[in-house]
């Protein structure tokens, strides 16, 4: 494969990027269009360096911390890959062996873990109002602290997801949906339904539904977010996507109808998650560590969702999408009918039919992070992608 680093200079060169040098990415729409176009950029423009066997490495020493306070696989391996891949070397923050356990300050704790690093990812989206507030805080801390002049630098943060939003999820998504309809140009006028599906367990984060309809309606996309009654998502999201669709040309709804969301769509988005007030009471109730209260509502909100098992991406129902061949997406892992589960979001044989793609979507989420990183650590990152694959060229593997 030839290298052709320059295409993604160029178009680099044309977009301003000054604002994110030394900042975070904490929500998509904190970030302006030119910005949004920079990260799949410099997306690109990295897998072609690996793919031509070319170092991306613009680090020759630094930390990557990582905090999950959620299980994850791809988010996990993805931030890993990411940091890796620019030359930095990944620590995990794991609380229960750190001194935060013995009410060590978030001040104090994102200053210690700071002294030599240059970024930190963060994943905190188990409760409403405290993921995404938690962040800022850090993000705060750190601002201090290089201010102050205990830092040589400061970190950059990134959200690998909060209780509002998906970014590094969502923004892989959109590279997914770029590359295979040929372009963000081509992009204006496509539906996609963000539906709610049945899943035998309660308790999925809100931040990829709301991380979708933030981030696609700013693309001029008709977007439609089903769902059934009582499984609303945070209002403040929804006027955001109202508004982007607003600017951007586009068009924004909100059905209770799974089957009018995948009429004639051009993607689909079939994904579980639970109702806004449950994740605010579970909240609440962990807050109290009231254990009886938490399997109580448990229980209820299992019952709840039997009640709509209907709300499944079936053959049938893919039918109906344009020309029968709608994109199918998915953040997984999916509950799978007859798989990894009895009934589930979605039919064993649409997810075959599509697990490739659904590899390929997942597979652009680790250079989506190293392009968030990158922008975030470099002045001039068309001068540096020039120098990795220029006067500078290094081999990645011998």
């Amino acid at each position: 494969m030839e290298l052709n680093i320059y295409k993604y200079i160029n178009k680099l060169i044309k977009l301003d990027t000054k604002n994110m040098y030394e900042n975070d990415f904490l929500l998509t729409w904190e970030k302006t269009k030119d910005e949004l176009l920079a990260v799949f950029t410099v997306a690109d423009a990295l897998r072609h360096l690996r793919e031509n066997n070319v170092s991306a490495r613009i680090f020759d020493s630094g930390l990557a911390v990582s905090l999950f306070r959620d299980n994850s696989t791809r988010t996990r391996f993805s931030f890993a890959s990411a940091a890796n891949f620019l030359g930095l070397t990944v620590q995990d923050l794991d609380e229960e062996k750190s001194q935060i356990a013995h009410g060590e300050t978030v001040r104090e704790t994102a200053n210690m873990i700071s002294f030599m690093a240059d970024v930190i990812g963060i994943r905190d989206d188990m409760y409403i109002g405290k993921g995404n507030a938690y962040m800022r805080q850090v993000a705060q801390a750190v601002e201090q602290g290089k201010s102050d002049g205990v830092l040589e630098q400061r970190p950059a943060l990134v959200n690998l997801q909060c209780d509002i939003d998906h970014p590094t999820q969502s923004m892989a998504d959109m590279l997914h949906i770029i590359h295979h309809f040929g372009g963000v140009q081509n992009l204006k006028g496509k539906k996609i339904a963000m539906s709610w599906a049945y899943s035998p367990s309660y308790g999925k984060p809100l931040s990829v539904p709301q991380g979708v309809i933030g981030l696609m309606t700013r693309f001029g996309m008709d977007v439609c977010l089903a769902h059934p009654k009582g499984y609303e998502v945070m209002s403040e999201t929804l006027s955001v996507a109202g508004q982007n669709a607003q600017k951007s040309g586009g068009n924004f709804t909100v059905t209770s109808d799974m089957q009018e969301a995948f009429a004639s769509a051009d993607i689909v988005y079939p994904k579980s998650w639970a109702p806004y007030e449950a994740m605010e009471k579970r909240t609440k109730l962990y807050e109290d560590n009231d254990e009886k209260g938490i399997k109580a509502l448990e229980k209820e909100l299992l019952e709840h969702n039997a009640k709509y098992k209907e709300w499944t991406c079936t053959e049938e129902l893919m039918k109906t999408t344009k020309g029968g061949e709608a994109l199918y997406m998915h953040c997984l892992p999916a509950d799978i009918t007859g798989v990894s589960c009895k009934e589930g979001e979605v039919e064993a044989s649409v997810f075959d039919r599509y697990r490739e793609l659904l590899y390929k979507e997942a597979g652009f989420k680790p250079y989506i992070i190293a392009a968030m990183i990158f922008l975030a650590k470099t002045q001039n990152p068309d001068t540096v992608l020039h120098k990795l694959a220029g006067d500078r060229k290094m081999p990645r593997t011998l």
